[in-house]
């Protein structure tokens, strides 16, 4: 079996409500999903979510390979990036292009991913996240409820801009789940995408710890920031979790030596190998695990067969528009089907049906705010100002390698 060729294409993720955090919101919930998909000689194709930044430059290290040496063409990849460095969304495609990989593997072997990799139990516990910054305090309750039908009893709020406001959202999240768990008392979390400075982190969060226990505080500085990260943890009870944003191992290291990290996350566009080596990485300190993302299908499979996996990040409870995927999810966890690799089936006709993604404003989630963490004052409402969005659009990450109308781009290797 060989490596012939891959496609981009992007489809979108219809929230049908506003989706943001402190940095910004989409008004009309329409998030973009790039898609990678790479072909063999043999018919089977692998799918990864993911960019497709430089891809022929990184494809080129696994053209007419045999897609069943995953772990040491990720290594080629990495070599491929050499001089000017994987970081940053070429780390997402090389995620990308590895995932879909593990998919081929588990389909040439006829088994679904999480059994191939050595997985016991299909079910992965998760909790709910509903890039609800953007919300009214009726539609936070609603959104929550929602998820509290499916058996979710962890939750983490999106935040960061107003201390009473994000403690009233979380006492509101933390009486649906408790009323749906009949009583039993709910996990919390809080993500401010990294909105402060290292005094504003520890103030801001022991004021909410008077009226409420926090499992973890998420991305409260600059994620490379290893010394604020370990001051933010001593000042507080919340652990401390970080990682989705940190692109190869090298950068996890020095947040470790500080004690900086109490919990490791990574997100699911990084791929399935840099979570299994992140996770060794973390196991080997007695530290948990936890994967990001809005369709972290193959993190999820690969979440199975670590031991240090705590929970898993379940954001819209529909898949994005063209794919379907062979998971469900009950009393508080995806599960897992039977299908042979990722179990995700791509059509590309309702794709190129879809709704287009729109120009990339200047502003948006994936900005980093030009006044973040020098705010002296909570935002009015708690909600970025003059953020708000009326489409989504591709980040740098996703549109680079896509045709300007997303129509599909082909490439074949030759």
């Amino acid at each position: 079996m060989r490596i012939t060729g891959y496609r981009t294409l992007t489809t979108v993720q219809e929230w049908g409500r506003p989706v943001g955090d402190a940095n910004g919101v989409f008004a009309d919930g329409v998030v973009p999903v790039p898609i990678v998909v790479v072909d063999t000689d043999e018919g089977i194709r692998g799918v990864g979510i993911g960019p497709s930044v430089e891809i022929e430059r990184i494809f080129a290290a696994i053209d007419g390979e045999d897609p069943r040496a995953v772990t040491t063409l990720y290594d080629r990849m990495l070599r491929h990036t050499f001089k000017a460095g994987h970081a940053g969304p070429v780390f997402g495609t090389i995620g990308a292009l590895d995932t879909a990989l593990w998919d081929i593997k588990a389909q040439v072997a006829g088994e679904p991913l999480w059994r191939l990799l050595g997985g016991r139990d299909r079910r992965v516990p998760a909790y709910a996240s509903g890039l609800d910054i953007g919300l009214t305090d009726d539609e936070l309750v609603k959104a929550y409820q929602e998820y509290a039908q499916y058996g979710l009893r962890a939750a983490k709020l999106k935040g960061g801009l107003d201390i009473e406001r994000d403690r009233h959202r979380l006492c509101l999240i933390r009486d649906v789940l408790t009323e749906a768990g009949q009583g039993r008392r709910p996990g919390l979390m809080l993500d401010v995408n990294e909105a402060w400075t290292r005094k504003q982190a520890v103030r801001h969060v022991s004021e909410i710890e008077r009226v409420l226990d926090l499992i973890w505080i998420e991305e409260p500085v600059r994620r490379w920031d290893a010394e604020g990260l370990a001051t933010v943890g001593r000042g507080i009870r919340a652990s401390v979790a970080t990682g989705e944003n940190l692109t190869g191992l090298e950068q996890y290291r020095p947040l470790i030596a500080a004690g900086a990290v109490d919990i490791i996350q990574t997100a699911a566009v990084w791929g399935v190998t840099h979570f299994l080596r992140a996770s060794a990485l973390a196991h080997a300190h007695d530290l948990p695990i936890s994967p990001i993302g809005n369709s972290p299908v193959g993190l999820l499979h690969a979440a199975t067969s670590v031991p240090n996996h705590l929970t898993s990040e379940l954001q819209d409870l529909r898949p994005p528009v063209g794919l379907t995927v062979d998971l469900h999810v009950e009393d508080g966890a995806f599960v897992l089907g039977d299908s042979p690799g990722l179990g995700i089936h791509v059509d590309e006709r309702v794709i190129a049906a879809g709704r287009r993604p729109q120009a990339h404003p200047d502003d948006s989630p994936n900005v980093r705010p030009e006044q973040a963490g020098r705010r002296l004052l909570a935002e009015a409402d708690g909600v970025p100002p003059h953020r708000r969005w009326p489409v989504a659009a591709p980040t740098p990450a996703s549109r680079d390698n896509h045709e300007p109308d997303g129509q599909i781009h082909r490439t074949v290797a030759s």
